[in-house]
This record gives C-alpha cells, structure tokens and sequence, in this order.
C-alpha cells in the first residue's frame, strides 16, 4: 500500500465512530488532568511532571496520528523548535565534559520530558480550552489557593498531626508559583472569550484575589515578584503594546547577556542597607552566590561546564580556577538564577541558543492584538524574573508548569484574523 493511501486509510479508521467516542474520552481525561495541576502540586509539590505527561499521553492518543505527525514536524521545523532542539542537543554533548555525566542526564530528562508532553498536546490538536474547562480550572486554582493560605495559617497544623509530608511553610512555594502561572491563561479566556458572561468574569476576578492573597501569605519572595511582573506587565502592555514589548525582549537579552558579571554588578549596585531591608529573601547570599559561579563561568566562558555540572560545582575541576574565598558557594546546588545557570552549564553557545529561542518566541507574539498579547507577554515577564532570581532552572516541576501555561494559551489563542502587528 502507498503511503498516501496508508494515510487516508488510518484517517478513515481514526474518524470512525468508536475511534470519535474513545477520543472524545481520552481528551476528557486529559483535560482533567491539566484542571487538577495545581490541587495535585498543593497535595504534591513535585507532581507536576506527572500530571503533566498523562494528560500529554492521553492527548496524543486522542489525536489523528496523521496530523500529529505533521503538527509535529512543522513545530520542530519552526525557529523556536530548532532554537530549543538545538539547545536540547548541545546540553547531551556538554554531558561529554561534565564531571556528573549520569546525574546530567537525568536532569535533561527533567527539561525536556515536559517540553516533549507540552509539543505532543499541542500537535495532537485534542485540547481545547472551552469555557467549562475555563471554569473548572478557575475552581481548581481558588480552591488550591484556598487550601495553602488555610494550612499557612493553621501553621500546618493539619499536617503535622497527620504526620505527613514535609511540615515546613516553603513546601507551598512551589505551588503558588502554579497557581500563579495558571491564572494568566485562565483569567483572560474568561474575562475575555466572546460572550463572557458576568458570572463568568466574577470567578475570573475571584481567581486573581486568590492567587493574590496566596501569593502574599507564602514565603515566596519569587512568587510575589512574580505577582507584580505579571500584573505590572500585563496592564502596560494593554495601554502601550510595541513599547513593551520591546522593553522586554530588551531586558530578556540583556539579563542573559550580564549574566557572567550579574554578581559584580549587583555587589556594587545594591547597597547594605536594601540587603538588610531583604535579609528574609537572602539577597546578600544570593549575590555572594552569583560572585562565585561568575567566575566559574569566566573560567570556561565557551562551552561551561556540562549540563547539570552546577548540582555540585564544588566537585568539577573548573573550581580549582575559582578564587579559594568563593569555592565554598560552589556547593549550595544552584546559582539562583537561570541565566547564571545556562552560562555555567553550556557556556556562551548554550545561551546563544536560548537567547535565540527567547526572541523568538516574543518575535511570534508581535502580530496578536494588545488584549491576548498582554497576558502572555505578562507571564513571559513573571517567569524570566523569577527565574531570574529563584530556584534550579531545569527543575521538572517548573518546566512542566511553564510548558502547562504555554498550553492553555494555544488551546485558547486568538484567530489569524484577529492577529495586528506590533513592530
């Protein structure tokens, strides 16, 4: 049999009735899934990955495997699939030089499983974000919200006579930052989507006061930086679109551009006395950390250290180039920030790559209209700041959750006769 005729006969047996019903199933169950994230991540603050990759399986399973084949390698093919894929690759090879190989890899498998599962939900065309799904993910995010500012109060009290878990506040910081990047997509599809409703933009409003007010309960001083990049972000870019964005594909290149001098900078630029107004957010640790893995990346500037190396910088030989007094910082797991990391891992070539991606991925939002391209541009902002000052860059918990936002805004995205552009 051709190929074309094995095609339109796989189409035929995928658009049959039973095939229909059991998709129409399978893309329930996903849905489900990605509507359950932040209730799972509050129960379990590391599940997204999990979460994330059933809805991703039962998506693919749902779709036509003809045209996930197509979505697929026109997604590949694209600039910020070639950006990311090339980037993806690089990291394998710098495993060649690291000190951690084993260790290295699984910590790729942590970055690119949910880039995989978001890539295969998208070319499955299975998910739409139809406005009960909206709805239902609203719910999802106010009751888990709900949940952590009740056991933040209670001084998790419920846990620790339970004896479950971890019983210590930050375990909810993981979380919040869901919710957080969650609401975005939901707030706007139902604030925004043709026909909304009153009831429908009351639970939109009731999300952000919950997100909000569990924001500021957390410890999270990366969730409520994040708070206000989003909301910052979100309401200029309503009133003034093509100046930010191009404000923030600015600030995007020139953070990972400073990266390897960021310690410096911010050494002589922040005084003792707003370290002291932060000491609850360690920000003198955190440039004490930055001064340490700068002159690792100044050590091996081309190429870094091999992905994953900054687990255990300590133990990589590139910290005999490293100045004695700031050896020590090498071991705290990560820089606290992503560009730090991305340089210290794969050197200049790796951050060309991501840069590569990053404006790409802006350049591509130009031609949305302000209302859609503002919570976007807003989430983009959030994440790249808390990124910029947080938590290990390949956590899979953290990929997933990006990779989850990114996916609710496609299955929700405007038309192409609604698109303007903003250059």
């Amino acid at each position: 049999m051709s190929l074309p005729s094995s095609l339109a006969a796989a189409s035929a047996v995928a658009t049959s009735p039973p095939r229909r019903r059991w998709s129409q199933q399978l893309a329930l169950l996903g849905c489900a899934l990605l509507v359950a994230l932040p209730l799972v991540m509050w129960a379990a603050n590391r599940s997204a990955p999990l979460v994330f990759g059933l809805a991703s399986l039962a998506f693919l399973v749902a779709g036509q495997a003809p045209q996930v084949l197509r979505n697929l390698a026109a997604a590949i093919r694209s600039p910020i699939g070639l950006a990311l894929g090339g980037f993806l690759l690089w990291a394998l090879v710098s495993l060649a030089w690291s000190h951690r190989p084993a260790a290295g890899l699984a910590m790729w498998g942590e970055l690119a499983l949910p880039l995989a599962c978001g890539l295969a939900i998208v070319a499955s065309a299975s998910f739409r974000a139809r406005p009960a799904v909206l709805r239902a993910l609203a719910i999802a995010i106010i009751l888990a919200s709900l949940l952590m500012v009740f056991e933040l109060a209670s001084g998790l009290s419920q846990r620790i006579a339970l004896g479950i878990g971890k019983q210590m506040i930050f375990i909810f910081n993981r979380p919040v930052i869901t919710c957080l990047m969650l609401s975005a997509p939901v707030i706007h599809g139902l604030w925004t989507r043709p026909g909304a409703s009153t009831r429908d933009r009351v639970l939109a409003a009731l999300t952000a006061l919950a997100v909000g007010w569990c924001t500021f309960a957390s410890e999270s001083g990366a969730a409520k930086l994040g708070l206000l990049m989003l909301a910052a972000g979100w309401a200029v870019t309503l009133v003034l679109p093509r100046l930010s964005l191009a404000a923030t594909m600015l600030a995007f290149a020139a953070t990972l551009a400073i990266a390897p001098f960021l310690g410096q900078l911010a050494d002589r630029a922040i005084p003792p006395s707003v370290h002291a107004e932060l000491a609850d957010s360690h920000s003198r640790d955190r440039v004490d950390i930055w001064l340490s893995f700068g002159e690792a990346i100044r050590a091996r500037p081309l190429i870094g250290s091999g992905f994953g190396a900054s687990a255990a910088l300590q133990t990589h030989p590139v910290a005999a180039q490293v100045s004695e007094p700031r050896r020590l910082l090498l071991g705290v797991g990560h820089p606290h920030s992503a560009p730090v990391q991305v340089w210290v891992e794969t050197g200049l070539v790796g951050a060309l790559l991501l840069g590569f991606a990053g404006l790409a991925f802006l350049t591509r939002l130009r031609r949305l209209p302000a209302r859609d391209l503002a919570p976007r541009l807003a989430v983009f902002a959030a994440a790249f700041a808390m990124a910029s000052v947080g938590h290990g860059a390949w956590q899979g918990w953290w990929i997933a959750v990006l990779t989850a936002a990114a996916v609710w805004f496609d299955a929700g995205k405007a038309r192409p006769d609604q698109e303007v552009d903003h250059v």
